[in-house]
């Protein structure tokens, strides 16, 4: 049995990407993985990393939370839409604020390599777009998906990191969005 993080980047509670993240827990949990969903519009911090590196802010509750809960889970899964090519700002806050050297990873002092501090454990990322999954990736890059796979999580040592993109959801039919959401109940049932 896992130890499974959902965390729901989207700042609304009733979007679809909470309906995703409600979807992987139930898979998850019937496969008998502990389970824990954070909603990150639950949680209440200042997402502006304000002095950078160099001066270390006094992390939230709920920040402080978060990290143990990071620090417990074997899997990490990170559910988002694509906002301007990109996350949320909250999710973008949550990792400059949560996710800080010492933590997730450590600066050599002698070069420009680092210890990833997170390895060992596993990743799946899920995000919605408008722009059909073809053209977000092939034509724009999936800036989202290099972001959060490449620059977050492998850099702090998860891996592997799974993909998948639900698109497009502007104008999408409940059958599509219900397809989906057995679909993503499914794969979190198959993961482990």
């Amino acid at each position: 049995m896992k130890n499974v993080l959902i965390i729901n980047g989207h700042p609304h509670a009733n979007s679809y990407c909470q309906a995703l993240a409600e979807a992987y827990k139930k898979g998850s949990a019937s496969k008998g993985n502990t389970v824990e969903l954070l909603h990150l519009g639950d949680l209440n911090f200042n997402l502006n990393l304000s002095h950078g590196y160099a001066q270390r802010t006094e992390l939230e509750p709920d920040l402080i939370e978060a990290q143990k809960k990071i620090l417990w889970a074997n899997h990490i899964v990170i559910i988002h839409p694509v906002w301007w090519g990109s996350v949320p700002a909250l999710l973008k806050g949550f990792f400059d604020r949560t996710l800080l050297p010492g933590f997730a990873f450590k600066y050599k002092e002698n070069g420009p390599w680092w210890d990833k501090l997170l390895a060992g454990k596993t990743a799946h990322v899920i995000y919605t777009s408008d722009t059909p999954i073809w053209l977000y990736e092939y034509f724009f890059g999936a800036p989202s998906v290099n972001l959060v796979k490449k620059r977050v999580l492998q850099f702090c040592g998860v891996t592997p990191v799974k993909v998948t993109g639900i698109a497009p959801i502007r104008n999408s039919t409940p059958e599509f969005r219900n397809n989906w959401l057995a679909k993503i109940e499914q794969i979190a049932a198959n993961t482990f």
